[in-house]
């Protein structure tokens, strides 16, 4: 009894960290990474907004193994996304299992969102944090190659240059916030209901590995 106590109250005080570090970091210009430390207990502040590709990929992963290098107990993910792509969130997600450092995401300012991939990433964390007014789920995954666009039109799907290559992109799935009318529903294809059950069984992971609700995670 004494060790889940414990427990617990090391969550709160790492929640209250990163709720900190927020309200610092809002009161200036938000840094893209930050140190917030006292002697004992530093912490790394990242902000991710924006869709998740393979620039926002490297970056977290780097930055959770520069956390470990400088001796961080935390790092805080400051998280404001509509999706992304799915290959580039496995890979953030494999990180934050594997990190030696605890990994803290928090949904924020108010008004932010963590839609889609956002959602796998925050089931993730070993601390799922949001602010008010903030929402996450829209998590049914959809193909980028889902239609035949003419060739000077833009795909809906289309991330802009700072997303990464095409090289990087062409065969990745996405979990974007924009979701087909018959994704997630009983009819569709074979391989839309294989991608769905795949997704199904990947959040459904996530969320009894940090002991969270796992039938909600299947519903998102």
């Amino acid at each position: 009894m004494h060790a889940i106590h414990a427990k617990k109250v090391w969550l709160i005080l790492l929640v209250l960290v990163a709720l900190i570090l927020w309200a610092r970091a809002a009161s200036g210009e938000d840094p893209v990474e930050t140190t917030e430390s006292r002697p004992d207990r530093p912490a790394l502040l990242l902000d991710v907004q924006g869709p998740i590709g393979p620039a926002t990929r490297d970056f977290i992963v780097r930055s959770i193994e520069k956390a470990d290098s400088r001796g961080a107990d935390l790092v805080i993910i400051r998280l404001d996304t509509p999706g992304g792509l799915d290959l580039s969130t496995r890979d953030i997600i494999k990180a934050i299992l594997n990190s030696p450092v605890p990994v803290a995401t928090y949904v924020a300012p108010s008004g932010a969102r963590a839609a889609s991939a956002g959602t796998y990433i925050l089931l993730a964390s070993h601390i799922a944090a949001m602010s008010p007014a903030t929402n996450v789920g829209a998590a049914t995954p959809v193909s980028m190659m889902g239609g035949s666009p003419e060739p000077e039109e833009k795909s809906p799907f289309d991330l802009g240059p700072d997303a990464g290559s095409e090289e990087d992109e062409k065969d990745e799935g996405a979990t974007e916030e924009e979701q087909k009318p018959d994704a997630g529903k009983a009819g569709g294809n074979a391989m839309e209901k294989k991608v769905i059950n795949d997704s199904v069984a990947y959040i459904r992971g996530l969320a009894n590995l940090r002991g969270r609700n796992a039938d909600w995670a299947e519903l998102a």
